[in-house]
């Protein structure tokens, strides 16, 4: 029962039996894809014939729409004129190029409308603008006319048309009554145009469109005020073959295009067919064509049938059944050499049945074995130090893991078999020139080695440093010989490290050269790596060059052609390891391009690669970079990365140190050298006997040591003759006029700082240090070792680390007498009128603004202001002359002065004006003033330079100094129109200003 499945599963998947089934399936999946293919040709087929139709239909409209806005151009023609010229219409559609531009239209032209009784008229005047032979026609008696007038352009054709009146056939009149009364464009039905001849074959279906035009101004909101305001038409009329020339473009050649007037497809109706042949069509489209208030049918046809598509559909028919004839075939082959390989398993599966049984009696002796070798393996694995042990033709017995990761085995690497080649991939790693054997095998290797073994060093290319112990070992009856490898890489490091670091310390405690100091760190680096070439590059500052710090190993050429080149002219790497701030490895720089010239001038120096790494300072800034280099293409190992690390950071220490010892004694240097040829008088003092003599006094309780100091002068001499003169740079000499030579120096005092009339603000400074103050300047004067007095400026500079002994000052002087006498002339050149001698208008208002600020602290004793102007001053400079004027000016200002008070301020505002400021003054002791001054004036004749007298009088404004307003010029301005109005009162004559009682 069971067996009957398995049975029919076999006999169907016999080699006859399937192959049939995959071909009828195949055959079945190839039919469904040919009739789907057919389908989608048919559906592509009919959505392309769909898309042309759109296209002709929307060519169609957007020609139609073209034209009916040519016609409103012409109606914009007539409607911008009152009259139109036939030579104006002639002019304006020459410009359009109908021909070229707008194929099928005939022409553009205009109908005048006409009353029967004006027939006469118009023919006449037709004919006279050149239209001989001109009438009306046909003939006949009608309510209006419709008379093509113009119409262009002028061919023979549309000659014949010239006269015709449209209103004459029923067809023409529906389409001028339908624009008339709508005011839009209109089409006629089908009519034959009558440009068309009988004899002219073949007569095309035409139409017209016509567009009406009215009077100018005219209402047309209505119907019946439309047809009022009617005066005529412009149309344009068309062939229908020609409008549709081209229209569908190359790809609608195709189809047959049938266009009906109205919706009977009659042929009577039948205005234009592009195939009047009978042709089988297998997809009609209909569609309505509204265009200008007619209705056109449009019926578009397409013949024939898709044969690009049937044509795929059957090649995919052709290729479904010759693939699934091969897949019959291909499935027949497959299934015969499954029944064969079947029973080749059978016969598999009895052997490996026998060889298991085999492999378990295998296992159980091997797995004693594993589990001692499995012991031996981790002790050995556990062990700190690499182990190898060969036997005495030197084929390698065993190696643990320690060995294996110290010299990088490869996994591929059969050591077990392949001895020498252990031995190679070892020796390789080693740096030359090797200075100890490794793993040399020697036949008879018994004899000459000591009991207790060989020591040995090995320094790998790495930079690694391994110390190897070989000795002899008895492996049962076999003799073999065992290596261990300890790496001493650390060890050696730190010796190297501590020894190099020694020699730079000695070399900066004695104030070697930075270059002698950078040379110790390259040597003490070489020293320990042999095949290692060493260089340290300098950073200046924030500069972008490099300059050679150290280099002893290198080329000279080659330092020559780095030495002060630019970051950004030096790919290198070591300027890329400035600029980026990190380590730049170039393993191989013959096989980096992008390193450009330098590159050459390495290969030319016989350079292999390059490790550069950053010199970084102390605040993190990039100082330079140290760079190993070898003659060879190297790689860095983690030993040589920890030692270029340890000896760029030894390299930073040793830049910064002596830098800053260097950077200290060329500051020493330029304080000397600024110090002695400072532009500035400088002196180097000691005051430590002055800080004694105050000691002495701060003991008796005094508080205010520069009050007691200035109310005891005595007190005060003895200080200053405690003042010690230590030294006096170049400028200090001259400025007390003591010799170049210094020979004088002993003579020198304070007296040449601070002299008698000085000594109050020597006490000043004194008191001001002794609380602390490092710094202090005053103004004040100085005695010269000639007598003479001069003013000075003082700065006293307490040194850093002094402030309590004040045993070290440095006071600077600068001699001011020239500048105090040059700036108190320029002051008084600034505040004073050159002419008169009074304060100016500048200094007056200054002097006013400072009384009105008073005056708003303190509203008591008010202020006055008095503005004064000579009277008909100006008829003095034209009779007498400017000079005179000029000295009537200087004796006004003298009797004014002679008449003021202390405390009242004058000022010449300009010209002939004056002011007078009376402080604690209120108006009407201000107006009894101003009256006798104008008395005085008028009173006393002027002197003139040649004996003349003239008598000149003053007008005068008086106003108070309110502290209420916010500036004291509001008192001078109101005191102004206190004064025109005194001129305009007659002049000679005081006046007080208005609205001083709302000021009060």
């Amino acid at each position: 029962m069971n067996a009957r499945p398995g049975q029919r599963l076999q006999s169907v998947q016999s080699p006859h039996i399937l192959s049939s089934l995959v071909l009828a399936i195949c055959l079945a999946a190839t039919a469904v894809l040919w009739l789907g293919a057919r389908a989608d040709a048919e559906r592509d087929a009919r959505s392309e014939f769909e898309m042309q139709v759109r296209v002709l239909h929307n060519n169609l409209d957007q020609r139609m729409r073209i034209y009916a806005q040519v016609l409103y151009g012409v109606q914009g023609l007539f409607t911008s004129s009152e009259r139109v010229s036939r030579d104006e219409f002639h002019t304006y559609l020459a410009g359009q190029h109908l021909q070229q531009h707008f194929p099928g239209i005939q022409g553009i032209g205009y109908m005048a409308l006409l009353a029967p009784q004006q027939l006469d008229a118009h023919t006449e005047q037709v004919r006279r603008s050149g239209v001989a032979g001109y009438r009306v026609h046909p003939a006949g008696l009608r309510d209006w006319y419709a008379a093509i007038t113009y119409l262009e352009p002028a061919t023979v054709a549309n000659a014949r048309a010239i006269g015709f009146d449209s209103a004459s056939e029923p067809l023409r009149r529906a389409a001028l009554e339908q624009a008339r009364d709508s005011g839009l464009p209109a089409l006629t039905a089908r009519i034959r145009l009558v440009q068309e001849l009988e004899q002219e074959a073949p007569v095309q279906a035409g139409f017209l469109m016509v567009l009406p035009l009215y009077r100018h101004g005219a209402p047309v909101a209505t119907v019946e005020q439309r047809r009022a305001a009617l005066t005529g038409w412009v149309y344009a009329p068309f062939r229908m073959d020609d409008l549709m020339a081209g229209l569908g473009g190359p790809r609608a050649s195709g189809f047959d295009v049938e266009i009906y007037d109205g919706s009977s497809l009659s042929s009577a109706n039948l205005m234009y067919d592009s195939q009047p042949d009978d042709l089988q069509r297998s997809r009609v489209s209909q569609q309505q064509f509204p265009v200008a208030g007619r209705s056109w049918t449009l019926q578009i046809s397409a013949a024939g049938s898709n044969a690009s598509g049937e044509r795929k559909a059957t090649l995919l028919g052709l290729a479904g059944m010759l693939f699934s004839a091969l897949l019959a075939g291909l499935t027949f082959q497959l299934a015969h050499s499954r029944v064969r390989a079947r029973a080749a398993q059978s016969y598999a599966e009895m052997l490996a049945g026998d060889l298991r049984e085999r492999e378990q009696a295998l296992l159980a002796l091997a797995s004693e074995e594993q589990r001692s070798q499995a012991t031996i393996r981790s002790i050995l694995d556990a062990t700190m130090d690499g182990i190898l042990v060969e036997d005495p033709q030197g084929e390698v017995l065993n190696v643990n893991r320690r060995l294996r990761e110290m010299w990088h085995l490869p996994e591929h690497l059969d050591w077990l078999t392949d001895g020498a080649a252990l031995r190679v991939h070892m020796a390789q790693q080693l740096r030359p020139p090797v200075q100890a054997p490794l793993l040399v095998p020697s036949p008879d290797y018994r004899a000459g080695w000591p009991a207790e073994g060989e020591l040995s060093v090995l320094h790998l290319r790495d930079g690694r440093v391994i110390e190897q112990h070989t000795r002899q070992l008895q492996l049962g009856s076999m003799a073999a010989r065992l290596h261990s490898f300890h790496d001493i890489t650390e060890r050696t490091r730190a010796m190297q490290r501590e020894q190099t670091r020694r020699q730079v310390l000695e070399l900066l405690a004695t104030g070697a050269p930075l270059q002698t100091i950078l040379e110790g760190v390259v040597r003490g680096v070489e020293a320990g790596n042999e095949d290692m070439l060493c260089s340290v590059l300098l950073r200046e500052g924030d500069s972008d060059h490099l300059l050679v710090g150290a280099a002893p190993s290198l080329p000279v050429f080659f330092n020559a052609a780095v030495h002060g080149q630019a970051l950004s002219d030096m790919p290198g790497p070591c300027s890329q390891a400035v600029q980026q701030r990190r380590r730049i490895i170039v393993a191989d720089i013959a096989n980096t391009p992008e390193l450009g010239d330098y590159r050459v001038q390495a290969m030319q120096a016989g350079l292999g690669s390059c490790w550069a790494d950053p010199i970084f300072g102390a605040s993190g800034n990039v100082l330079g970079a140290f760079a190993i280099y070898h003659r060879s293409p190297r790689l860095p190992g983690m030993a040589h990365i920890t030692l270029i690390e340890q000896a760029a950071q030894l390299a930073g220490i040793a830049i910064e140190q002596a830098r800053a010892a260097q950077a200290l004694r060329a500051g020493e240097a330029r304080f000397r050298s600024l110090y002695d040829h400072a532009p500035v008088a400088l002196w180097e003092q000691d005051w430590s006997g002055v800080r004694q003599a105050l000691n002495e006094l701060e003991l008796t309780g005094i508080d205010d040591l520069a009050g007691y100091l200035q109310a005891h002068p005595a007190q005060l001499d003895y200080l200053a003759a405690q003042v010690r003169i230590v030294d006096v740079n170049a400028a200090g000499l001259a400025q007390v006029g003591a010799r170049a030579d210094r020979q004088d120096l002993a003579q020198l005092t304070l007296e040449q700082n601070f002299d008698a009339a000085a000594r109050p603000n020597f006490a000043l400074a004194l008191a001001a240090l002794v609380k602390g103050q490092h710094i202090f300047s005053c103004e004040g004067s100085f005695r010269r070792l000639d007598g003479v007095a001069r003013r000075n400026e003082l700065t006293l500079l307490v040194m850093p680390g002094h402030g309590h002994s004040l045993d070290f000052l440095i006071v600077s002087t600068l001699d001011t007498t020239e500048r105090r006498r040059m700036h108190d002339e320029l002051h008084l050149l600034a505040t004073t009128d050159a002419l008169t001698g009074l304060p100016n208008r500048r200094e007056f208002m200054r002097r006013l603004e400072e009384e009105h600020s008073r005056l708003q602290r303190a509203p008591e004793p008010p202020a006055s202001v008095l503005l004064l102007d000579v009277d008909h001053f100006k008829r003095i400079n034209d009779e007498y002359g400017h000079p005179a004027g000029d000295r009537v000016l200087q004796q006004l200002a003298e009797r004014m002065n002679a008449g003021r008070r202390k405390i009242d301020m004058l000022g010449r505002i300009g010209g002939e004006e004056f002011a007078m400021l009376l402080p604690a003054t209120a108006l009407p002791a201000a107006e009894l003033m101003a009256e006798r001054l104008r008395a005085r004036v008028a009173d006393t004749p002027m002197q003139l330079a040649d004996g003349v007298e003239i008598t000149v009088t003053v007008s005068i404004g008086l106003a108070r100094l309110a502290a209420a307003e916010a500036q004291g010029a509001q008192a001078l301005s109101r005191a102004d129109q206190a004064l025109y109005a005194a001129k305009r009162a007659g002049r000679n004559r005081v006046l007080l200003a208005q609205d001083e009682g709302r000021l009060a």
